[in-house]
């Protein structure tokens, strides 16, 4: 690069940095315009609107209400991946959507759930099961529904829909036109093969969809559909396919449902939490450019950069791309943040190595580049893989996090392999080429890890033996293996009219840390109801003393009288249809990780070191969660996705040194003195990248709500677990299934 040109890229870099920061942050405060002011948040984050609904039967089963649940649950997906639905009471439920204030609007677009119907046209003796009135233009019924399906007239039911959604098909002309695309269950499939063959056969005749009283469609048979999947036609436009498919998803529910109550509620971690967060986020990054310019000097200035840059794209993307942003999320973007410094420590580190090795500047620039690609593009790609898997498997709180963390993935290597590099040229290419600015890292004499291996496994073994230890222990001594929150195993919802209106800053100085104190539970969640006194307040279930001193203490501290509060049981928020989608998406995305990384590495003992390495984090964590008592909720998903993103990258950098040394120079080592030479070659890359995850973690852990806390504090121990297996147990592993196992690769 020419120096007028390292010139032009240097002063392009600052006028985009600075835009960028403006166009991404300036939006931060009360009237500001940015990105970062308009990103959709979660309930956690801004509130939402809360939509009360009741079932026409009163006492539904519990399959019935879970099947209900999960289905609404993943209905309203469509608004966000945040949306919670749990039951309240014995036949009430309750669907909570963040990011909007409209509750008529959601109502309106949402519809009313009921009960969903594909009648044919006529019945077995030829008789019309529907007409069409000539003077209103719509069908109508020609007899009871009750007599329709006496007579096998009911087709399907809306719960053999499986799902239904608006597209885009072809006419026989090859032109445009707007469908619904249906799929159905097993039992539907076969129904409605039936069905079309019959219609078909009588001249292409009409199945008509039922729904709340009305015809909502009344399309043609053109075909016997044996497939499970159908496409009705006819629609003037994509908002009337759109309003069609959600009527026949919210038709599908097993439990008819008729709306009690809507409002709109306001955040659940409240202004302090929020503020807290973004105060500790600022200064996490700046204390991270700090020690980058403190130990790679030049190259950390031009990572300090980069970050920001990163930072700034990643807030103008959450806001471009519509995601939901929540205390979930955000664990997204610390793993991404340390992905993105630790593309740049890896970067670095081997620019310091080849200098030290004696080449000149501009030749450790490019070699530096070149040998670390390979260690961020398989940490990276791998990581990737398990976002995809745990957006197309998982529903809720876990899809929101896949997608934060595959947008910062994608964002970390674009600003460390291309921004990174073209600041590094520029700055070069103006005159700083002196090797003192860049600093050099001479070889260590390597460390004998693998002479400790059998004391780290054994230590590794205690860790991980102490988590069904401890459950076990527990669960004797309290009924609980672990320290189930609400949103997984439910809870009590505490209805509370204040004398006087209370702000959000208000209930989270005052009302929280009273109900915490009385209760015990330190993931209290408080909603404000907007336009009302009213604050409703989510715990772990409470026993009837437990009410009754809850009661009695706002009673004596707020004023309230008796009889404005009032409690409900309600159902966990992450119902077990969401848990099994988590532990899938989780399955699948660790052995399509293991297959990735036997594919690039050719062993598939690197696969599986990997992979053991994995676990060993997670489940160290998991008995760090039971010995300390963590609330396990939405947040422990969230916690454990994290560290294996985490664990697998710093997996993969290790193993990318060992492959490396044992095609180069260093192959002609015995075995174990080139596993130790690896781990100690990659050994402040290790550290470094620790460090700073480290401290973005223990800002928020420090300056957080108590909520947050009890986030931040596993994630810290996952981010020491992480370091620690990565350097002592994944080369020591791969070394004995190495020296003991033959390669089938």
């Amino acid at each position: 690069m020419k120096k007028s040109r390292g010139v032009l890229v240097l002063i392009t870099t600052v006028l985009l940095t600075a835009f960028l920061v403006f166009t991404a942050a300036v939006g931060l405060g009360p009237t500001g315009t940015g990105a970062a002011k308009h990103i959709k948040t979660g309930l956690d984050l801004s509130g939402g609107v809360s939509i009360t609904y009741e079932t026409s039967k009163e006492s539904p089963s519990a399959d019935e209400m879970n099947d209900t649940r999960y289905k609404l649950q993943k209905r309203v997906e469509q608004y966000s991946t945040e949306a919670q639905v749990y039951q309240e009471g014995a036949n009430r439920i309750i669907v909570e959507i963040p990011g909007v204030t409209d509750a008529n609007k959601i109502l309106e677009e949402l519809g009313k759930p009921g009960s969903l119907y594909f009648i044919a046209h006529k019945d077995a003796d030829g008789n019309e099961n529907y007409t069409l009135n000539m003077q209103t233009g719509q069908y109508e019924l020609a007899k009871t529904l009750e007599e329709i399906e006496a007579d096998g007239g009911i087709v399907l039911k809306g719960t053999d829909v499986k799902d239904a959604k608006a597209g885009v098909g072809q006419d026989d002309l090859k032109n445009n036109i707007h469908v619904v695309n249906l799929s159905l269950t097993k039992d539907g499939t076969k129904k409605f093969a039936d069905a079309t063959k019959a219609a078909f056969e009588a001249g292409k005749d009409t199945i008509g969809i039922y729904y709340d009283g009305v015809f909502v469609s009344v399309p043609q048979v053109q075909v016997a559909i044996d497939n499970g999947s159908a496409q009705i036609t006819g629609m003037a436009d994509a908002q009337e396919a759109e309003n069609l498919a959600s009527t026949i998803r919210i038709g599908g529910l097993k439990l008819e449902l008729s709306e009690l109550r809507s409002s709109v509620v306001a955040a659940q971690l409240g202004e302090e939490a929020i503020s807290t967060s973004l105060v500790a986020a600022g200064i996490g990054l700046a204390l991270i450019i700090l020690f980058m310019i403190f130990v790679y000097r030049i190259p950390g200035l031009v990572s300090g950069i980069a970050l920001i840059i990163y930072v700034c794209l990643d807030l103008i993307a959450l806001n471009a791309f519509d995601l939901t942003l929540t205390l979930q999320g955000i664990a997204g973007i610390i793993l991404s943040i340390g992905m993105a410094v630790d593309a740049n420590v890896i970067i670095y580190a081997r620019i310091q190595e080849e200098i030290a090795a004696g080449r000149s500047v501009r030749n450790a620039l490019q070699a530096g580049f070149k040998k670390a690609f390979s260690a961020i593009f398989d940490g990276n790609i791998t990581t990737l893989i398990a976002a995809f898997v745990l957006n197309w498997l998982g529903s809720g709180t876990v899809k929101g996090f896949a997608q934060t963390l595959a947008l910062g993935i994608v964002l970390s290597m674009f600003t460390a392999l291309v921004v990174s590099r073209l600041l590094m040229y520029a700055v070069y290419a103006v005159g700083v080429r002196n090797e003192k600015f860049y600093g050099k890292r001479k070889e260590r004499t390597p460390i004998p890890f693998l002479q400790k291996r059998k004391v780290f496994f054994l230590i590794s073994i205690l860790m991980i033996l102490s988590a069904p230890v401890a459950m076990l222990v527990f669960k004797g001594t309290s009924g609980e293996a672990l320290k189930y929150s609400l949103e997984f195993k439910g809870g009590t919802s505490t209805n509370v009219i204040f004398e006087e209106d209370m702000s959000i800053a208000d209930i989270d100085s005052k009302v929280t840390p009273l109900v915490e104190k009385v209760t015990g539970d330190k993931n209290v969640q408080a909603t404000k109801v907007v336009g009302s006194n009213q604050v409703s307040i989510k715990t772990v279930t409470l026993d009837v003393k437990q009410r009754e001193a809850l009661n009695t203490a706002l009673e004596e501290e707020f004023g309230v009288k008796a009889e404005e509060i009032t409690s409900e049981s309600i159902s966990s928020t992450v119902s077990s249809e969401m848990r099994a989608d988590a532990v899938k998406a989780v399955v699948v995305a660790t052995i399509l990780m293991l297959l990735y990384i036997w594919f690039r590495f050719k062993d598939i003992r690197f696969a599986s070191s990997a992979v053991i390495a994995l676990l060993h984090d997670v489940f160290v964590v998991i008995a760090f969660y039971a010995i300390a008592r963590v609330s396990v909720g939405n947040t422990f998903i969230a916690c454990m996705l994290t560290i294996v993103g985490y664990s697998i990258n710093a997996t993969i950098v290790i193993f990318d040194r060992i492959r490396e040394n044992m095609a180069g120079s260093r192959k002609k080592e015995d075995l174990e003195t080139l596993v130790n030479a690896s781990i100690t070659q990659t050994l402040t890359r290790s550290i470094y990248t620790s460090l700073t995850t480290f401290i973005m973690v223990f800002l928020l852990f420090v300056m957080g709500v108590s909520s947050i806390r009890e986030f931040a504090l596993p994630l810290m121990v996952g981010i020491i677990c992480g370091g620690y297996s990565s350097v002592c147990i994944t080369g020591a592993l791969w070394y004995v299934m190495k020296t003991k196992i033959k390669s089938r690769s």
